[in-house]
């Protein structure tokens, strides 16, 4: 009922106000400083021991497959997973070998998700034409066979991995989105105010052991609270999303109160920590919390809550069964509808359960710590997108968007497969070379399938100095 959903959030919200009233003297790493309207002080995060073996490891990998071709890479996860059999054809009819069509698609996906096209990747192959990739494609490359394909790699990833050398398997996500150049002409293309240019946004979903469980295409102009919210509902794989680390801009109040519905724990990291406010429950509470008092706000409407608890109700079935997108739901609650009652009482509602995150997050510094080392994770996601997606610059020439999809999903395709066979690299040594009993917990922290160094994603280059082409140079022939 809305009077017991009520009831058990005030209790929550007093609980953690009066812990974090009591311990905040104790704090030696927040102050709250005394300013007209406060100011919360949070000290810098501190820097962690180096792992003193992570080098050796990287070097062993190195040494033992060097200049891996990505190719090679997608080939090899295929082998061991066959997502080649996600991709089902458009039409009723299909005279290709298995082998033949394997081989053709793999080199599209290569093709789109490097961004070099399907004319370069069929240039180093005598049995294979620009026609005939262009055929594979147009006949099974599709969002959704990419998207079966992306989910049975990851469910696969998540039952390989050794707890040994994973140390468990998380429940735990960090979003974050990267900005991707586009054409001017694309209809999705925008300016970016961050960025200072034209693109498009891709929101990543990826747990703290580097695996990407989902990815959106996005406008420059789309809510990232929303995308953080599509994320953990549709991402369709064997994970069960607990906690999701977002950045300043991946939170709100709304997504704080859909957060606390949909039974998960947004975890932001403000960059405006100190302008943050806390709410209480009454009115008689504001002089309540002594060391809090000069950044209390006011109390929270929970008549309005009440009201609207079935509304509420109504949004969260929405959202959950896939009736209305996260991104048409967080339109309709915006500032310009500040009035709509049901606005107010998910402010409200977020308004008390970012209360109780900022109680936590303040009152712990291991949270904060694990806050930024997920973030940190998907922060080296985005970076491994520039190593991938190489070609034309690393920007969108095409000005379809379902061809943006297209390329977006072969590049998640093509990183993922990456993941998935560093995983067994590393688990392949740390058995062949008795690692395990030698390493430290500093060790494990810094482990990550996310190495690159040893990856060759352009091809092989040969050099043969006695070789010639056959031409001949004018100015020879003139000379002679």
């Amino acid at each position: 009922s809305a009077k017991n959903f009520v009831q058990h959030l005030k209790q929550l919200l007093n609980k953690n106000l009066t812990l974090f009233n009591k311990e905040l003297p104790k704090n030696s790493t927040v102050s709250i400083l005394k300013k007209p309207l406060g100011h919360i002080k949070v000290a810098k995060l501190v820097e962690q021991p180096p792992p003193l073996q992570l080098e050796s490891i990287k070097q062993e990998i190195f040494k033992r497959w060097p200049n891996t071709s990505l190719l090679d890479v997608l080939k090899e996860t295929d082998l061991f997973v066959d997502f080649i059999k996600a991709f089902t054809p458009s039409g009723p009819k299909e005279g290709l070998d298995l082998e033949t069509l394997k081989k053709r698609l793999l080199l599209v996906i290569l093709g789109y998700g490097t961004n070099t096209g399907l004319k370069s990747v069929s240039a180093g192959n005598d049995d294979v034409t620009y026609q005939d990739l262009k055929h594979v494609k147009l006949r099974y490359l599709d969002a959704d066979n990419l998207r079966d394909a992306i989910r049975m790699v990851v469910n696969q990833l998540l039952k390989i991995r050794s707890p040994e050398i994973w140390d468990y398997c998380t429940t735990a996500l960090a979003s974050d989105s990267t900005h991707i150049g586009a054409s001017d002409q694309n209809l999705m293309s925008q300016w970016h105010p961050r960025y200072h240019k034209k693109g498009v946004m891709i929101y990543w979903h990826v747990d703290t052991k580097s695996v990407c469980i989902y990815s959106q295409l996005k406008s420059c102009a789309s809510s990232e609270v929303s995308s953080m919210i599509e994320g953990v509902l549709r991402h369709c794989t064997d994970m069960n999303v607990k906690k999701n680390y977002v950045d300043t801009h991946g939170a709100s109040e709304v997504g704080f109160a859909f957060s606390y519905m949909l039974d998960f724990d947004l975890l932001p990291r403000f960059k405006n920590i100190h302008a943050q406010r806390l709410y209480v429950s009454e009115k008689d509470d504001i002089n309540k919390y002594n060391n809090l008092s000069t950044i209390i706000s006011r109390p929270i409407d929970w008549d309005i809550i009440e009201s609207q608890y079935e509304q509420i109700i109504k949004y969260t079935i929405a959202l959950k069964l896939g009736t209305a997108s996260a991104e048409k739901i967080m339109k309709r609650f915006t500032r310009e509808n500040i009035k709509h009652p049901a606005y107010k009482a998910l402010s409200e509602l977020g308004r008390a359960i970012k209360t109780i995150f900022l109680c936590r997050y303040l009152g712990s510094a291991e949270l904060r710590q694990e806050i930024h080392e997920g973030l940190n994770v998907v922060e080296r996601w985005n970076g491994i997108n520039d190593f991938i997606f190489y070609g034309k610059k690393g920007t969108f020439r095409t000005n379809r968007p379902e061809e943006l999809e297209l390329s977006m999903l072969c590049l998640h395709l093509l990183q993922l497969s990456m993941v998935y066979i560093n995983t067994i690299m590393l688990q392949q040594i740390f058995k062949e070379s008795n690692w395990l009993p030698k390493i430290t917990i500093e060790d494990k922290r810094a482990i990550t399938p996310l190495l690159h160094e040893h990856i060759n994603p352009y091809g092989v280059f040969v050099l043969d100095l006695n070789s010639r082409l056959a031409i001949k140079h004018p100015a020879l022939k003139e000379a002679a």
